[in-house]
């Protein structure tokens, strides 16, 4: 890992909030993701589940996790099992934790081999009722590939099919939905990797450089702060380019006259930061652009004020709809007849700003959050508007992402990176 190592005390608390849901005599099994073949020897750059990274803080593969409060004996009712490493592996791939060193970094005493996960767990499963399995329920989820959770959750159920079921995700969205303030921590840097990546940007932009050419300076920034590097694909888009919605070529050249959309963000520690700022190429936005930069710029802000507890995530875009048919309606893409004509199930707005304003953060960029539930203080938000204008060439999009607060307006981790115009210029122009 390139990151400072996590004080343990954080899945110390997770382990104990998921515990304190879980049912009596319910036992809770969390797997590590598989490495994924590409073709021949080559694999996929191993990404932990986020969910046993939550709650132990393990950030290799073949680990799991077992949690069973009520066993009948305390070394029982929290177990690693990792892979036991060796002088080969050391050689080969790096040493693998070790027992002490996954006790530093869990807060886990009883650590096991792989080996004897058999044997332990069939114990375990003599003095089990019931058992959680973990399942993905993110309402984006789309996953066609078997994880070796689905391979673990196939073999459980033939081996123990008298043992009642439970689901850990509905327990997991909510509580990894709002942060402790040590993972606020994490998300903050993330952000300002982000920042220091933005900043370097915009004494590198200029007409004729290759869009990813701008994606290398970002992954530069980001790896030498101890980043893995992006928190997603990275979006960079001049010119009509940015109306695409998710355009990840990033193959075109920046011309003069053109804005460029930046939606390209840092990990940290496996937590996610989103960013999304729209730049102009030359360094001087036109009087067009500029209106409409700030129409976008007055949506997020009043967006941003609404993230508050009680808000309902349906309701707020709702909200947030009305303010952009306002601003549109101000720059002259839709009129008074557009609105009032409108279907109601794709109001006149959407021509324009067809996407959500906010999702979850944290772990996953899309993050565990429950939508029909109302916004509670300490989860984190992004704030996303933007207007998309194919007949005139370009697109923009503004991206904070803010903890909502107990009282009072949410916090920007983004702050201090530059949003107004004025800042954006000068800095681009400085010699």
């Amino acid at each position: 890992m390139k990151y400072e190592q996590i004080d343990s005390n954080l899945f110390v608390k997770n382990r104990k909030k998921f515990m304190s849901q879980m049912k009596p005599g319910a036992i809770a099994v969390f797997n590590s993701n598989d490495i994924y073949p590409i073709s021949a020897d080559s694999t996929m750059p191993f990404q932990q589940h986020r969910d046993i990274f939550y709650l132990s803080g393990v950030d290799q593969e073949e680990s799991i996790l077992v949690l069973f409060p009520d066993a009948p004996y305390e070394h029982q009712r929290e177990i690693l099992f990792l892979t036991e490493t060796s002088e080969h592996i050391a050689i080969w791939h790096g040493a693998k934790l070790d027992k002490k060193q996954a006790f530093e970094v869990s807060g886990i005493k009883s650590v096991y081999w792989l080996q004897d996960f058999n044997k332990v767990f069939y114990e375990l499963m003599t003095y089990a009722d019931t058992m959680y399995i973990n399942t993905n329920e993110h309402y984006r989820a789309s996953v066609e590939t078997e994880t070796r959770e689905d391979r673990f959750i196939k073999w459980w159920k033939e081996k123990y099919p008298a043992h009642k079921v439970e689901k850990s995700n509905p327990i997991l969205q909510r509580l990894r939905s709002i942060k402790e303030p040590e993972e606020i921590a994490l998300i903050q840097k993330a952000c300002d990797n982000t920042e220091k990546g933005f900043r370097r940007l915009l004494g590198f932009v200029k007409p004729g450089v290759w869009e990813y050419e701008i994606e290398a300076e970002l992954l530069h920034e980001f790896v030498r702060n101890r980043s893995k590097g992006f928190a997603y694909g990275p979006i960079i888009a001049s010119g009509n380019n940015a109306n695409v919605l998710h355009y990840v070529e990033n193959n075109k050249q920046c011309k003069d006259g053109d804005l460029l959309l930046l939606d390209v963000a840092a990990e940290y520690a496996n937590y996610s930061s989103d960013l999304t700022r729209t730049i102009p190429v030359s360094g001087r936005y036109s009087k067009r652009q500029a209106d409409v930069y700030n129409a976008v710029l007055r949506v997020k802000n009043e967006a941003t004020k609404m993230l508050v507890p009680g808000t309902l995530w349906k309701e707020y875009h709702v909200e947030v709809g009305k303010i952009m048919t306002s601003e549109l309606l101000g720059l002259g893409l839709i009129d008074k007849a557009d609105v009032q004509n409108e279907d109601p199930t794709w109001p006149a707005y959407k021509k324009y700003f067809m996407h959500g304003t906010s999702h979850h953060l944290g772990l996953d960029t899309h993050d565990y959050g429950l939508l029909h539930e109302p916004m509670k203080a300490n989860m984190v938000f992004t704030v996303e508007p933007g207007i998309y204008i194919p007949e005139e060439g370009f697109g923009i999009r503004i991206e904070d992402d803010v903890v909502v607060q107990e009282s009072g307006e949410p916090f920007n981790l983004m702050r201090n990176i530059p949003i107004e115009i004025d800042e954006i210029e000068t800095l681009m122009n400085a010699k």
